[in-house]
C-alpha cells in the first residue's frame, strides 16, 4: 500500500482539472478495541467484489471524480499496521467528506470481516 502512488493515479484521471480536493484515510490496527481490551493484532478478510461494487456506487455521486481503495487482505497485521487506505477525489469538500465517510462505512459493513487478537 502506497498513498503516494493512489494519489498520483488520480492525479493522471482525465478529469482531475475538476477536482477540488483529495481526502485520504489511513486506518491502523490501534493497541485497544472499542470495548478497551488490548489487542495484539487483527486480520481482515475483504469481499472484493463487494468492495468494487460498493466504489462504483460512490463514484456516481454528484462531484466524485475517482475513489482508490486498498485494504491489506487475510494477512496477520500488528499494532500500528495499515489496514486500509481510502482516497476520494472530487469538486468540492462537501461532497468529497461525506463521500469519504460514506464510503468508508459502507466498506467496514459491508465488505470487511474483521477478526481481532487479543492479548
Amino acid at each position: 500500500m502506497n498513498l503516494m502512488s493512489m494519489i498520483d493515479t488520480i492525479k493522471k484521471h482525465p478529469d482531475y482539472d475538476k477536482a477540488g480536493m483529495i481526502l485520504c484515510h489511513n486506518g491502523v490496527v490501534r493497541s485497544t478495541s472499542r470495548d478497551g481490551r488490548k489487542v495484539s493484532g487483527l486480520k481482515v478478510v475483504v469481499n472484493q467484489e463487494k468492495l468494487k461494487q460498493v466504489i462504483n456506487e460512490y463514484k456516481k455521486r454528484p462531484g466524485i471524480i475517482e475513489i482508490i481503495a486498498e485494504i491489506t487482505d487475510n494477512k496477520d497485521l500488528s499494532v500500528g499496521d495499515d489496514v486500509m487506505l481510502l482516497v476520494v477525489a472530487g469538486d468540492i469538500r462537501d461532497n468529497v467528506i461525506s463521500t469519504l465517510s460514506d464510503t468508508l462505512n459502507a466498506i467496514k459493513t459491508t465488505v470487511t470481516n474483521k477478526t481481532e487478537y487479543f492479548e
